[in-house]
Order: C-alpha cells, then structure tokens, then sequence
C-alpha cells in the first residue's frame, strides 16, 4: 500500500496516540508515527504540541525517518523558536556524519531553519561543510550561504563566508562551481552596489570549462552569470561565443534561451564584417525555431523572446517566416504573438507568401485573430511598399466579404494606407462609403470620417455623409467627435460656400452643448482660425500631413537593450524591465548591452567623432535646418531674464512663455547690464589633503589657471541657409565664465538690425546670460564679433548627443536655426579637485560597471607636461605614483551640475599612447570627458 493511507484518517484523540507511536522503542513503528505526523502537517492539521517527541526521532540512523524529522523541523522552528534550539546539537553532530548525504542534509536544513537564535550555531557547521571533502556537501553549503545571508547579511560578512564562496567558484567540482555561483548571484542582487561577483578572463575561463560538465540548472547559474560580464575586447568576446555556442543544442529550452542571451549581448561588441558574426547568426536560428515545437506555453515564452531577438537582429530568422505559419489547433495566445513576428520578417522577397497567408486567416471563425490578421495586411502594405497595391485589393475582397468585423477593421488600416501613400489608392472610397451604415466601433467610424473629411472633395455627397454621423453626435465616443469636428472643418474650407451651416452646427456643439475639455479646446480654436484668418486655418488644417512611420509598435532601443540583457526571464515575457512589475524594486539593477569596441563598427558613430575637430565639423550629429523644430512654443523666445544665474545644482524648467510676448517682445527687450563673472574659488590653492601616502607617491603639481583650451571658430550656420546671415562661433571659458564667441557676416544685400539669440531646453541648461548685443546695424558685407555670456541656470532636458545645442537666431528679416555640439571642457568648473581621500573613498564606492576605459592615442607630452595642460582645463591631478615604470595620474573634475568625474591616466615614458579610465555615477558623460581630454591634450 502507498503513503496515501496516512492522509484518509481523521480519528479524534489522534494526537495522544501519535506521542506514543513516537515514542516506541521499535524503529518501524516510529517511522510510521512521524509519517502520520507529516501527512496531518501537509493537510494543514497543527500538530506542533508533538514537537519534543518528533525532534527526540532525530537521534537514528535511518536516513528517510531523518528527512521526515527535518521537514517537520523546518515546518514548525519559527513558531517554536525555544524547542528548536533542542535540535542544534543533533545537528552539529549530523555535520561530522561519516555518510555525506547526512551532512548534506543537516547543513540544508540549518539554513532553511529562519530563526535568528539558531543562525549563530550554523556558522561553525557551515564552515566545515564549505570545506568539506565530499563536493556534494560543498554545493549544498554554498546554497545554504545565500539563505544565511538573507536572514543575517553582516554575520555572513563578518564570518568570511563570502571570500570562501569566492574561492569555490575555483572548486574541481562542476556542480560546485555553479552553486558558488549561484549563490553569488543571489546575495549580489540582493546588494547591488556591492561587487562579489568581480569576473576577470581567469575566472570567466573557470565558469566555462565547469559549463561542460554541469548539469542543466547549473549551466543555466553559469549562463546567467556570463551574461553580466562584460568582455575587454571583440577577441575575448568571440572566445566566450565559441565556448557558449554548443549549449544553444541542449535538451533544455530555460539552457538554450540563456545561451541565447549571452551569443545576443557579446555579439554586440563583434564587427559585422567578421565571418564568425554571419556563422553566429546561422546558429542562432535552428535552436530557436526547434522551441517552437515545444507544447503551446513553451512556445508563448519562446516567440515572446523571438519578437525581442528580431527586432534587434532581424537577419536572424530572415529566412524562417513558414516556422511562423499558424497551425490550426494553436492557441490564440500563441497565433497573435506568431502573427506580430510574421509582420517584423516581412519582406520583398517573402510578402507573397505572408499575405497568401494573411487572407486565409482573416476567414476563420475566431474573431480576435481575424481582426489581428487584417491589421496585419495593413501593416504588410505600410511596410513593404511593393506590396501595398496587392494588399489593398486583398482588403477590398475581405471587405466584399460583408462580415462586420472584417469590413471595420478593413476601413482602419485603409486609413493608414491613405497615409503612407496620398494620392495613390484614392479610387477605393467608393466601396468605403458603400459600408458606412454597418459601422458600430469608434475606431472603424472615426477612420471613415477622417477618409471623408481628408478627400472631402472628390465625394460628391461628402457634406451629407458628415451630416448622417452628426445626427447623434452627443451618444458618439470621444474619438469620433473629435475626428468629426475637424473633418466638417477640413469639408467647409474645400467648400465653403455649400457647408457654413453644417460647420457652425458642429462647432457650436463642440463648444457649447459639450462638457468634454478637449473637443471644446479644439471647437474654439478652429472657431478663433476661421474667424479671424481663414488663411491661416486652410494651412494648418489642411497642412501636408509627415507619412506614418512603418513599425510603430517597436520597442524604444533602450529599453529593447536592457530586455535583450534579461532573456529567458518574466521581464523577456512581458515585455518590460524588471523593475516595473518587481515590487519595492529591491535588487533590480538596470542592465544595457555592452558599447561596440572600436573595431566592431567600421563607419564612425557620431559620438566617437574624433574630437580634436572643432564643432562645426562634426555634421553628421547637427540636424539640418529643417529638421529642427522651428516652432517658437518649443523654443521660448522670450526675452531673457536678467539677474544673477540661478544655483545649477537641482534640474530647473524654465517657464514657457506659450503665448505672450514671443518674437515681438524681443524687438523692444530692455537692455542691461551682464552679471558680473563669477570669482575664481578662494579655495582653489589650498594645500591638499595628506594620509594616502603609503597609497601614492604624491606630487603637488597645482599650478595657476591660465584659461581652457579655446577650439578655432566654425561655421554654424551658412549665408545660403540663412537669407544671408552667416554665423561661425566658439565655445569659450575663462575665470569661470563661459562665453559663447561669435561671428556675424552680412552677406545679403539688405541691413540686418534687430538681433535676438534662445537656446532650446539641454542637457546642461546652458542659456544666454545676456541679450545679444550688437550696438549698430549690420551692414551687406559687414562682419561684426560678439562674445555672448552664457549661463547654466536654463532648462534641462537631455539631448542627444548629451552636448548638442539648438539655437535660433532673430533678425530683422527671419528667425534662423541651426544646432552645433559644444566641447564638455567649457562645463568644467575650477574647483574640481577633490581630496586625496575622498578620492579613493569615492572611486571605490563607484560600481565598476560605471568604469568606462579609453586609448588617447598619439600624444607625445610626458607626464608633467599632461597635468599642466590638463590642470588650465580645470582637470586636477589629485595624486601620482609610478608603478613599473609607468606614470599614473589620478585626475579630478566637477561639471557645472555638480557631477563628479574620477580619472587614472596612464603614461608609458615614450609610448605616445595613453590609456584613460574614467569613473562617474552619470556614465553617459564618460564618452564627452574622454573626448574633451583629447581635444586639450592634442591641441
């Protein structure tokens, strides 16, 4: 008979006969009692008054009646904290059993055991166990290290199990090797700041050579815990994807997905040319396509993971869209996700396939799929131009078809067909207006009144269409008021004369008979533009609409590349990174793709321009004039405010001037005196700090300021660009005060007088201290200089790259704009230098995931040379020492936002290549400061 016999009894008084069974002299009979314990503890019965007589069952030999004994142990020790300190001495005395199972055990169930009172005599058990000479109790002790740590994280640290948990993960023993890690894992994520798992090349061959020889779960803690690591070079990173490479064959779909996730993130940093990326790509694709063979929920999870992959890498699986056909008896979770990734593989050389595809499933029976298979044809059209006129006439047959969801969803995507291609399919209206009577949802009505409203006058009865949705216009959803109110709008200023009493019925509704803030926002607006500029009305709302965009569902890259970091986990399923669905966000640390090495690209990135090139050489990250914005809401050009400069050290949002003032204001803007520049710190010569003396062979080296260094002015903006204004410029920083150098050519033939300078929202709130003065007209041909002061108490938005700037710039004849990229050195204030200890202190506290390393390649200065140079830049040598023959500086700067940056600069003695590490709690800046000490130090 089975052990279910012990869970049918319900005898009463059955607690007094278990105390006697418990404590019978025969073995059999015991065991049989504690099993009956059990069964009434798993069904929810108390049976804790039984506690000293089941703990007295632990003194026996019998392994199964010493598992039984734990179990009931772990159950109950938190509410019988007293009796359960009976139990420690048997456990201690279990650690030093001959039998390693024993061991194992004892150990296990120590640390399961969460009372504070018994954690103090695990550690000595603990210890030997960790030890231990059997690797079985080595890996089971290594596990029970991270559940002490979670009940007692500083008895953990300060009994030294963390360094012998480090030393494991040397062990002989693969099994041991993983649950070191493992742990590790655990108790890091639980501390981020606090740096255990520290991998370096040695320790990262280790896990691989134990990744072999694992078994499934433990390769998977190994998987993982590469997948933090981040490689020196595209070398080691190909090294690791060869080692990595063979698990993608493994039985385990959780051991195929981590391998996955690490071929993902280190393929980052691989060149594109290299022969290995394409064999990497190659392989990447039959694992995945074989965990869509799994059953339905293993194939959710996988094609949730797919969509990510492929919209990183859609090469990946190009070439296997018939994987991702729907088969009949398909979940409908699964259907749609395979759908969405259909559309992501689209393209010319499959579209044929996919909407042959497509049209078969727009007539099934189940309606979410059908109308997710219509949008799809939608999309197909959108993104594959080749196809659109294939997909039109496939929506034009669906909606022949007469089902009512299919001919609403048709109309939708119609819609946005109309918008990526004007003009083009327009002859399709006629079937459109033909089903306007059957449609019911808000979508599919709104989407046929923006069709009418936007082709109103290719409609003949377009005003009585309108008229037949403006019967019941107060029962309509909020999206088709609005789409109705500006289609009748669009319809009166194409015919003006048939339509005045329609539009005035509509707008009179929207702004008297409505409570809702938008429709009467917009009700009176175009009831203020037509009544005043009917001109101005026709340009903006019938303006030349921007074309959609193919994918619009795409997942923002950021966040895509901190997904991409957590393949295999919830966050890969749905779609969003941990910490919006982990509460408290405890130990949820944001994660991102390592950078590309240098070799990885083989066309420049902008933010690796070279930085010697002073700004205005650097086209290819300043948009050109008509990408920017020129609209004056965004740009606020008011007239600035005098007065000294705001503290910059909280992030201000100027106010907005939205409709007051505006370029007018500025015509008459007061003139006044500038601030004047701010005092060099007294404290700028202090003596430094001493007691790291025995760290660094200290040299003062504080020298005096003789201003950074200044870039030769480049053109902003062209004369052909700016009705014949030509501005070149520079950025300058002198005694604390930043200026922006400029020069205007007149090169027009015509005065240029009334001039006037905003700057856009940055990332430095960088903003002129002073109004643009230029004290007589510009003549044709005239060129006149102005140093304009800038401050830092503007409004901060970041901007990318993190050091453009948007300008525009006002003149008697036009407002102009154009963007440029100042050097970060402007932003360095002069007392940055930290001291000594504090330096130290603070690089430590730093994570080492911040560090950032670059090569200054090409400077032939030494080192006194270097700080020198350095130091008129305000970048300050806080100490220095040679180690083997090289010269490390460490280096301090503080930007004007109060971010600190931490560097070791190290200096070969004839090798013009130096190697700078830089530490910043902002790690977006180390780029602009590596490139900024370029710039000072080569020229």
């Amino acid at each position: 008979m089975t052990d279910s016999k012990y869970f049918t009894t319900t005898k009463k008084g059955e607690i007094f006969e278990l105390k006697a069974e418990l404590n019978s002299d025969k073995k059999e009979k015991k065991k049989e009692a504690v099993k009956k314990v059990i069964a009434s503890m798993t069904v929810g019965k108390d049976v804790s008054a039984l506690f000293p007589d089941v703990v007295n069952c632990m003194q026996t030999d019998n392994l199964e009646l010493k598992k039984l004994v734990y179990l009931y142990l772990m159950n109950y020790a938190k509410s019988q904290p007293d009796m359960a300190i009976m139990a420690v001495n048997t456990f201690v005395k279990d650690c030093e059993d001959p039998n390693p199972l024993i061991r194992a055990l004892a150990v296990r169930t120590m640390g399961c055991i969460r009372v504070d009172k018994i954690t103090e005599y695990l550690c000595e058990p603990l210890r030997k166990c960790l030890k231990d000479e059997d690797p079985y109790v080595r890996k089971t002790a290594a596990v029970c290290v991270a559940k002490l740590h979670d009940i007692n994280a500083q008895l953990v640290e300060d009994q030294g199990f963390l360094d012998t948990l480090k030393d494991l993960i040397s062990d002989s023993n693969p099994m041991v090797v993983a649950n070191a890690v493992a742990a590790l894992s655990e108790i890091a994520e639980s501390h981020p700041s606090s740096n255990l798992l520290d991998l370096n090349p040695q320790s990262i061959n280790k896990l691989l050579t134990a990744l072999n020889e694992c078994t499934e779960w433990g390769q998977i803690f190994i998987l993982d815990c590469l997948a933090n690591y981040t490689p020196k070079d595209d070398r080691e990173a190909q090294s690791i994807c060869e080692r990595v490479t063979p698990r993608l064959s493994h039985a385990n779909s959780a051991v195929v997905l981590s391998a996955v996730k690490v071929l993902m993130k280190f393929m980052e940093m691989l060149s594109k040319d290299l022969d290995y990326y394409g064999t990497l790509l190659k392989k990447l694709a039959p694992p995945l396509v074989t965990l869509l063979s799994a059953e339905p929920e293993l194939q959710y999870v996988a094609l949730r993971n797919i969509n990510l992959i492929v919209q990183k890498r859609p090469e990946v699986l190009k070439h296997e869209m018939k994987v991702f056909f729907v088969k009949y008896n398909d979940p409908i979770y699964v259907k749609l996700e395979k759908l969405d990734i259909m559309i992501r593989l689209a393209s010319q050389a499959n579209i044929a396939q996919v909407l042959a595809e497509l049209k078969e499933y727009a007539t099934e029976v189940d309606v979410d799929f059908v109308r997710k298979a219509v949008r799809a044809i939608g999309r197909c059209a959108i993104k594959v131009e080749q196809s659109a006129e294939r997909c039109v006439s496939t929506l034009l047959d669906l909606i022949q078809t007469k089902v009512n969801y299919v001919v609403q969803e048709a109309i939708v995507v119609i819609k946005d067909i109309f918008r990526k291609y004007p003009n083009k399919y327009e002859s399709v209206i006629a079937t459109l207006c033909e089903n306007l009577d059957s449609l019911d949802e808000p979508e599919a009505r709104a989407a046929m009144i923006w069709i009418v409203g936007e082709y109103a006058e290719r409609i003949d009865n377009a005003d009585e269409l309108l008229e037949s949705f403006l019967e019941g216009f107060h029962d309509e959803s909020t999206q088709v008021q609005l789409q109705l109110l500006t289609a009748i709008v669009k319809l009166f200023l194409k015919k003006p004369t048939e339509t005045q009493e329609l539009v005035q019925q509509v707008l009179s509704l929207a702004t008297q008979d409505s409570d809702n803030p938008d429709l009467r926002d917009r009700g009176y607006i175009y009831w203020r533009l037509l009544s005043t500029d009917p001109v101005a009305a026709k340009e903006v709302v019938l303006a030349e609409k921007p074309l959609i965009s193919e994918e619009t569902d795409l997942i923002e890259p950021t966040l895509l590349d901190e997904l991409i970091c957590y393949i295999g986990t919830l966050a890969s399923v749905y779609h969003k990174p941990p910490s919006a669905f982990v509460e408290g966000g405890r130990g949820v640390v944001h994660k991102s793709l390592p950078p590309r090495t240098a070799s990885s690209e083989s066309t420049e990135s902008p933010e690796t321009a070279p930085a010697g090139a002073p700004p205005g050489e650097q086209l290819d990250t300043i948009p050109t004039q008509g990408d920017l914005l020129g609209d004056l809401l965004n740009l606020d050009l008011g007239p600035p405010v005098s007065g000294p400069p705001l503290a910059t050290s909280a992030v201000q949002m100027g106010a907005v001037d939205l409709l007051g003032g505006g370029l007018d204001s500025l015509i008459g803007a007061p003139s006044f005196v500038a601030p004047p520049a701010a005092a060099v710190p007294a404290n700028l010569g202090a003596p430094m700090g001493s007691g790291l003396s025995d760290l660094f062979d200290l040299t003062s080296g504080v020298g005096t300021l003789s201003g950074s260094y200044v870039a030769p002015k480049a053109v902003w903006l062209p004369a052909m660009k700016a009705k014949g204004l030509e501005i070149s410029g520079t950025f300058t920083r002198q005694a604390g005060s930043i200026s922006m150098d400029l020069q205007l050519t007149n090169k027009a033939l015509q005065v240029m007088t009334d001039f006037a300078i905003q700057f856009n929202r940055n990332s430095f709130g960088l903003a002129p201290a002073a109004p643009l003065q230029v004290h007589a007209p510009l003549s044709p041909t005239q060129t006149v200089e102005i140093s304009l002061p800038l401050s830092t108490a503007g409004s901060v938005m970041k901007t990318e790259p993190l050091n453009s700037l948007q300008v525009a710039v006002k003149n008697n004849i036009d407002v102009f704009y154009f963007s440029t990229l100042y050097p970060l050195h402007i932003l360095f204030v002069e007392d940055g230098k930290m001291d000594r200890q504090v330096f130290l202190a603070t690089w430590k506290d730093i994570p080492n995931e911040n560090e950032a390393q670059f090569q200054i390649r090409d400077c032939p200065l030494n080192a006194e040379a270097v700080s020198s140079r350095l130091q008129s830049s305000s970048i300050f040598t806080v100490a220095r020492r040679n180690v083997e023959g090289q010269d490390m500086l460490y280096q301090s700067l503080k930007l004007t936002n109060g971010i600190w940056v931490l560097a070791e600069l190290r200096i070969q003695p004839g090798n013009p290549s130096f190697t700078l590490s830089l530490k910043c709690r902002a790690p977006e800046v180390s780029q602009h400061v590596y490139q900024a000490y370029e710039t000072i130090l080569k020229n």
